[in-house]
C-alpha cells in the first residue's frame, strides 16, 4: 500500500511568514531555486548560514534546494502530479544520486540539532517543520518508501498544528494540513480507511481549503499551493482555473519549464473556458 506524503517542494510568495534575519538572502534563494538556477540558490543560503550559523532556516532551506535539484533531475513532478492520472505516486524505481543524498541529509541534521536547541523560538518551530516534510517527501517520491515517508508526513503535520495553535500568522504551515488531506483523499475507499486507522487525515474539502491559505497568505510555499490548486482543478475538470494558475506562475518562474509545458499541454487538450 502507497502512503502519501505532504509535499513539500518549496516556492516563495513574499507576503505573511514572519521574515527571519536577513530574510532578502532566504528570499533570492528560493526564487533562485523555482527558476532552476541551483548553484545561485545555494549561495545564497549559504551567505545566510554564514551569516547566522545558528538559524536552522538556513540548513532546512539548502537542503529544499538539494530535493529540488534531484525533483528537476528526475522529472519526478511531471511523472508524479500530471502525468499519473489516479492516486499520484508510482512504484517505478529512480536512481537517486548519492553526493546529492549526502549533502541533503547533512543540511537537514543540521537544521534538526539548530532547531532543537530553540524549540521555544517559533522560528525554530518552522524550520524543523520544513525539515519533517523535505525527508517525507525523499522518501516517497525519490526512494518509494511510502511508510516511512507517512510517518514523517504526520509528524510534519502534528507540528504544523502546534505551531499554528500558537503563532497562526505562520500560514505556510497551513500546507502540511492542505496536502496531507487533500492528496490523501484521492487514495480508493479501503485505503483512505486504513491510513484514517493509522493517524492520517483524508478530507478533501478540508485539504483544498487550507491549500487556499496558503496560495493567498503563504510566504515560501504559496506558489507550490498554488501548484497544488491547479493539479486539483485539473482532476475536477476545472481547466479555466488550472489555465490561470499555471499562467501565473509561468509568469513568475520564466525559467522553470513545468508551468509552461503543463499550460501547453492544457491549451492544447482542448481549448480553455473563458
Amino acid at each position: 500500500m502507497q502512503f502519501q506524503n505532504w509535499v513539500l517542494v518549496f516556492a516563495i510568495g513574499f507576503s505573511s511568514l514572519p521574515a527571519a534575519a536577513d530574510a532578502p538572502l532566504l528570499d533570492n534563494g528560493y526564487r533562485h531555486m523555482y527558476d532552476l538556477q541551483f548553484n545561485e540558490a545555494h549561495d545564497s543560503f549559504h551567505e545566510f548560514e554564514r551569516n547566522h550559523p545558528a538559524d536552522p532556516m538556513g540548513p532546512a532551506s539548502d537542503a529544499a534546494a538539494y530535493l529540488f535539484t534531484e525533483f528537476d533531475r528526475m522529472h519526478i513532478l511531471q511523472s508524479e502530479f500530471f502525468v499519473q492520472e489516479q492516486h499520484f505516486y508510482t512504484d517505478k524505481k529512480l536512481a537517486p544520486d548519492p553526493e546529492l543524498k549526502r549533502r541533503f541529509e547533512q543540511d537537514l541534521a543540521t537544521a534538526r540539532r539548530l532547531a532543537g536547541s530553540a524549540l521555544a523560538d517559533a522560528n525554530a518551530q518552522f524550520a524543523l517543520l520544513l525539515a519533517r516534510g523535505l525527508e517525507s517527501d525523499y522518501l516517497a517520491l525519490v526512494e518509494k518508501r511510502y511508510g516511512a515517508s507517512f510517518q514523517e508526513m504526520k509528524a510534519g503535520r502534528q507540528l504544523a498544528e502546534q505551531l499554528l495553535s500558537a503563532h497562526p500568522e505562520y500560514y505556510d504551515a497551513w500546507i502540511a494540513v492542505g496536502v496531507e488531506n487533500y492528496m490523501l483523499s484521492v487514495k480508493p475507499a479501503p485505503v483512505r480507511w486504513l491510513l484514517r486507522l493509522a493517524g492520517g487525515e483524508t478530507d478533501r474539502s478540508l485539504g483544498i481549503e487550507k491549500l487556499r491559505i496558503t496560495a493567498s497568505k503563504g510566504h515560501y510555499l504559496a506558489p507550490f499551493a498554488r501548484l497544488l490548486l491547479a493539479v486539483a482543478a485539473l482532476r475536477d475538470g476545472n481547466r479555466k482555473e488550472a489555465h490561470d494558475t499555471l499562467a501565473r506562475l509561468c509568469q513568475e518562474y520564466p525559467h522553470n519549464p513545468l508551468y509552461a509545458q503543463e499550460l501547453a499541454r492544457l491549451q492544447t487538450a482542448g481549448g480553455v473556458a473563458r
